[in-house]
């Protein structure tokens, strides 16, 4: 059965349209229940900044109580974080009400399981099966509790701070922390404070509207600005639910995912704690691949999506592994993927070593890489396409080697992606332009 609803990171839409509506919500706790805990048990629920927020929260916190599951709500507290008290509260299932790093009025849900993991396809097949059917209430001896737990944050921050060497201090760094306005708005820079950092903090005062405007991971332009005007040594940026990160060196160059995994991957190699290969995606930088390489480290590449970085992690053994947008994945520390823990180790990184992230990065070299998405009139089958595949395969005889083609037909809507990287930019979009015209005239043929 193929999934209507479910993504590859939970159910997302604009709010107040089908699927992202009070209703349907409500069903969703219960199909989830009806899944996931059929004799009843226990769920938390937390949320980002966004105002609809308090609307999805009410209304599945009603769902599940009314199927005779105890609900537990957090309040606004990151992605991460809410995987770490589904486990630290033992609860049977975690929800997570974001739309990530989407604008404020685009929400979305998604689950953990008990492990604090996201749930496999199967599973979410399954919930999504019950949906058509109404929504659970058993009678009022059997009807579940609500409470909520107002020490949630303070427990997850002890949990990031407890990931870094017993006795670290961040004395005498300088930190601009953006948090998007978004979930982590008050663990980040307080766990960063407690460290001994000197923070500055912006994107820290969420309205419900305001998630991921003009700041946080997906634009750090401000963010630089704060870093080389206030003489910091690192900026952080997080994304509205706090499960991605990207920095900003002491110059204000951005650092973006594939660099970070670079970073710690190469500080594991060196203390000889680095387990299977690192794993990136589809999309990763050829120069981290090449990087790694040169220092004899094993590489792999998933399908685009963190949950099938963290399926191929567990299928090799390997514990680091990541997305180019900073989703970090350090299976040794915890079950997902979080900023907070991830920027923790990069300044562990800089502290231990009395290194700039600079310095850091200079190993990996970023090479050009042009994305090109091609809309056409009809979806257009790419294994079938003998003139597509003349053009890619010129590409990459071009190429020698030092570079990568990429192509993607979108599940969702008549979309091809064109992804060419390269050496040279002026090299590299040419070709993706040559690609994407074969597509195109495919396409309309």
């Amino acid at each position: 059965m193929a999934r209507q609803y479910f993504g590859t990171d939970g159910i997302r839409g604009r709010v107040g349209e089908h699927p992202m509506t009070a209703e349907f919500a409500l069903r969703l706790a219960s199909a989830a229940a009806r899944v996931l805990a059929p004799t009843g048990g226990r769920v938390v629920i937390g949320k980002d900044t966004r105002v609809s927020g308090y609307m999805f929260e009410s209304a599945l916190e009603a769902g599940f109580v009314a199927a005779g599951m105890d609900v537990a709500m957090l309040g606004p507290l990151p992605t991460p974080g809410i995987a770490f008290m589904t486990q630290a509260e033992q609860a049977d299932l975690g929800v997570v009400i974001s739309a990530s790093h989407n604008p404020y009025f685009d929400n979305g849900i998604k689950f953990f399981d008990r492990h604090g993991a996201k749930l496999s396809d199967a599973l979410e097949e399954r919930i999504e099966s019950h949906l058509g059917e109404p929504a659970v209430t058993r009678d009022s001896r059997s009807l579940g509790r609500a409470t909520r737990l107002e020490n949630a944050g303070e427990l997850y921050q002890r949990f990031c701070i407890a990931t870094v060497p017993a006795g670290m201090q961040l004395d005498g760094l300088k930190v601009v922390v953006d948090c998007s306005h978004g979930a982590g708005y008050k663990v980040a820079p307080r766990a960063l404070t407690q460290l001994g950092a000197d923070v500055i903090p912006i994107g820290c005062s969420p309205n419900g509207r305001n998630i991921n405007e003009g700041c946080g991971s997906t634009d750090p332009a401000l963010l630089a600005l704060m870093v080389k005007g206030t003489g910091a040594d690192i900026g952080i940026a997080f994304d509205g639910d706090g499960d991605r990160v990207v920095m900003v060196d002491h110059l204000g160059k951005l650092v973006d995912g594939d660099q970070l995994l670079y970073v710690l991957g190469m500080d594991r190699l060196a203390r000889g704690a680095l387990a299977g290969p690192i794993v990136g995606t589809l999309m990763t930088n050829l120069g981290l691949e090449l990087a790694l390489r040169d220092q004899g480290v094993a590489f792999r590449r998933a399908k685009v999506g963190d949950r099938y970085v963290l399926e191929m992690l567990r299928e090799t053994g390997g514990e680091l592994g990541g997305e180019t947008s900073g989703h970090i994945l350090c299976l040794d520390k915890t079950t997902t993927g979080d900023g907070l823990i991830t920027a923790l180790q990069v300044l562990a990184v800089m502290k231990a070593g009395g290194r700039g992230l600079a310095e850091l990065t200079a190993g990996m070299r970023r090479f050009p890489q042009i994305l090109i998405n091609v809309r056409t009139p009809r979806k257009v089958d790419l294994a079938a396409a003998a003139a597509v595949g003349a053009a890619v395969e010129r590409v990459e005889r071009l190429l020698h080697g030092r570079g990568r083609v990429v192509l993607r037909a979108s599940g969702t809507e008549p979309v091809v992606r064109v992804m060419v990287e390269g050496e040279d930019a002026t090299e590299v979009k040419g070709f993706a332009e040559d690609i994407a015209a074969a597509v195109l005239q495919v396409a309309n043929g």
